[in-house]
């Protein structure tokens, strides 16, 4: 195990060097990756996928938790230093994957089951990983994640504020989000230039969280085209859409007056915008556009 405090020592000994184009900081305080690890809540049985084991300060006491460890490393250099050192905990199978390409079906099938996931997130991938953990969130059970503190405050964020958004409703709408330690930039080599937050993020069923049933991928499309020009109005981001165009065949206009008609159904004004809509606003306009859309077949 590399000792720490001697992260710089140890990459300069193996050639290595933080990679700018990975997003790497790596955690260098022991107590730290300890009080990390501790905010994922790992059972003894548990199987972990570690997302960017790194030089594997995290990876140690998350072994000392849990029953196996699937550790996904992008770099191949730093791959190669474990294979050469052979210094992971012997319950640590270390595998060369970007997480962003990873199959989450053989995951499931490694981890005998939904995937409990610890992660040092470099900063560039951040809102891609966490719209893949929404994509496959039936094989989730719970992600305990560093991310930059704009992307933690913007999953927790409530609505009317600047950091409220698509990535805000649709994580609410699938999982419950919790702030649980901030991290500040000498807990890391090389120090990045803002603070990060570990959040814990634990997957339910939408229908449950929701009260009722709805169209899942159709609220994810209307939240995605509700935000997509924010200063815009919902009449016409959602227009834009384009979920009633086959039935207007392309009358632009007619297809803006079936939007109206179903967001105002919804309970909902035409000139609201997106940013003060809660997480039932939306699952109601998902309804309203599935019953519009039921009862104008193409």
């Amino acid at each position: 195990m590399t000792r720490y405090g001697n992260t710089r020592k140890s990459l300069h000994e193996e050639n290595l060097a933080p990679k700018k184009q990975l997003g790497q900081n790596f955690l260098i305080h022991k107590a730290t990756a300890a009080a990390v690890a501790d905010c994922g809540k790992i059972q003894p049985d548990d199987i972990i996928v570690e997302v960017g084991v790194g030089l594997g300060a995290l990876t140690q006491p998350i072994a000392e938790k849990a029953a196996h460890v699937y550790g996904l490393e992008v770099d191949s250099g730093i791959v190669r230093f474990h294979e050469k050192k052979n210094d992971l905990p012997p319950n640590v199978t270390l595998l060369h994957q970007d997480i962003l390409k990873a199959d989450f079906d053989e995951l499931y099938r490694l981890s005998k089951g939904p995937l409990k996931i610890m992660a040092n997130l470099p900063y560039s991938i951040s809102n891609p990983f966490l719209f893949k953990l929404i994509e496959h969130q039936e094989k989730v059970s719970w992600a305990t994640v560093m991310l930059q503190k704009e992307v933690a405050d913007r999953l927790t964020a409530a609505p009317s504020t600047k950091q409220y958004g698509i990535p805000t409703v649709l994580l609410k709408g699938c999982a419950t989000v919790e702030s649980l330690l901030i991290l500040h930039p000498a807990e890391f080599h090389p120090r990045p230039k803002i603070d990060s937050v570990v959040v814990r993020i634990v997957f339910s069923d939408p229908e449950k969280i929701a009260g009722r049933a709805y169209d899942r991928a159709l609220f994810q499309k209307i939240v995605r085209a509700a935000f997509s020009q924010r200063r815009k109005t919902l009449l016409n981001t959602l227009t834009s859409g384009g979920f009633f165009r086959n039935l207007s065949g392309d009358d632009k206009k007619h297809s803006k007056h079936l939007t109206e008609e179903a967001i105002i159904e919804a309970g909902i004004l035409p000139g609201t915008r997106a940013e003060v809509l809660d997480l039932q606003d939306f699952i109601t306009l998902s309804l309203s556009f599935s019953r519009k859309l039921s009862q104008n077949p193409s």
